[in-house]
This record gives C-alpha cells, sequence and structure tokens, in this order.
C-alpha cells in the first residue's frame, strides 16, 4: 500500500482528498502542524507528496526544497495558481507535477497512479535520512546531524549508527553488530568492534549526544 502525504491547510479539501485516496487503498498521513512539515515527511516515510503553494508560515516552494535535500520522493503541487511562472516555479523547485484548484479528483488520482508507477518501476527507496529523537542520519554521505550540528563517520561508525537508528530502543547484540558491518563475525577480532563503539561514542558526545549508546551487561548495546 502506497502511503502518500498531503500537505493542504484547507481542512474541508484536506479531508476531501483523504477521503477519495484512501477508497482507492492508498495510506495516507495529512500535515497539520505547518510548522513541521519536514519533521512529518521522515516520521511518516511517503512514497509520495501533495503540497500546496499557499500555505502557513511557509510556502509549499520552501518546503518542497527542504525535503528535496533529503528525498527524491514525487511531490505533486496543489494551487489556485496557475500562472506559467507558477508551474514553472514549482518544477524549478523540485515538483514533480502540478495541479490547479478546484481540483477533479479523478484527474488528481489518475496523475498520482500515473507518477507512481513511473517513479517506483525503477526506485526501490525515496528516503535517504533516518531520524530519531532529533538526530538524523544521511544514508547517503555518511553523515550524522543533531540540533544543526553534523560530523563525518567513518564506514565502520556509519555501519554501526545505521543498526542502532534501525532498531532505536531495542538491545542489539555485539554479534548482531559485527555481521552487520562485517558480514561474518568469526573472522573478526572482538577488540575492534570495542575501538570501533570508543570512537562512535566520542563523536556522538561533540554533537551533545552523551550516553545515547548505553552497555547493557550480558547483552549488548541500546540506543536509548
Amino acid at each position: 500500500m502506497f502511503k502518500i502525504m498531503i500537505v493542504e491547510d484547507d481542512s474541508t479539501m484536506r479531508e476531501m482528498i483523504a477521503e477519495t485516496l484512501e477508497k482507492w487503498k492508498f495510506d495516507t498521513k495529512s500535515v497539520i502542524d505547518f510548522e513541521q512539515v519536514v519533521a512529518c515527511f521522515i516520521s511518516y516515510q511517503p512514497e509520495l507528496i501533495l503540497l500546496d503553494i499557499n500555505l502557513p508560515v511557509f510556502d509549499g516552494f520552501y518546503w518542497c526544497q527542504k525535503i528535496r535535500t533529503l528525498s527524491n520522493v514525487p511531490i505533486i503541487f496543489i494551487s489556485s495558481r496557475d500562472t506559467v511562472m507558477d508551474k514553472i516555479m514549482s518544477m524549478n523547485m523540485g515538483g514533480d507535477d502540478y495541479i490547479t484548484k478546484p481540483i477533479n479528483l479523478d484527474v488528481l488520482t489518475a496523475k498520482i497512479n500515473a507518477l507512481l508507477r513511473r517513479t517506483y518501476s525503477y526506485m526501490e527507496s525515496s528516503l535517504q535520512v533516518l531520524e530519531y529523537h532529533g538526530a538524523m542520519l544521511q544514508l547517503t554521505e555518511n553523515v550524522l546531524m543533531y540540533h544543526d550540528q553534523s560530523i563525518e563517520l567513518t564506514k565502520n561508525e556509519f555501519r554501526m549508527m545505521h543498526t542502532f537508528m534501525k532498531h532505536a530502543g531495542s538491545i542489539i547484540s555485539r554479534d548482531q553488530i559485527m555481521r552487520d558491518l562485517w558480514e561474518n563475525e568469526s573472522f573478526v577480532d572482538d577488540n575492534t568492534l570495542t575501538v570501533n563503539m570508543v570512537r562512535l561514542r566520542k563523536k556522538l558526545d561533540t554533537l551533545g549526544m552523551k550516553e545515547w549508546i548505553k552497555t547493557k551487561k550480558g547483552q549488548g548495546y541500546q540506543l536509548q
């Protein structure tokens, strides 16, 4: 089931779109806090976004640019503005399609289905970041960000952090971490993992993420 995030401040239109898409067996998520569009995107991980241009606080062009720093997820702009300049602007900002209000729901659904087919016939995943309690791991650049600070991770540090964030809150055994790092832990000196763990924790400390990784005696580690 494809997930579609709706960013529209007109509640009547938002509910109408969501109801129609759910009849077509799409999963939908409507943004209601228009200062948290990116946070909602990261949490929900949609396969497509419907994005109004005229929004409270920041407009749709602003949010499109922010999302494009994280993902190539398909974006369809929705707007009552139908000038050529608006359509050109939406494409330049990273939009994939444009539909004007009043919306014909059949046309919108057809555009969504066509864009999803084009995109996911070759695109395995649109998400390029993992988020946990304000920390964001850039999957394409081996960079960890927290509170407007960032630090580059080594290959092993990145793989370890990726494992922790995928299983956030769960206890991860040393054997599992070594399998994720080196595929077969029988070829790894246990001390090597300890050294990498110390280095990763030091980097987390520099970002203000002190004691995020807890040692669970006899069990492994846990991202708090």
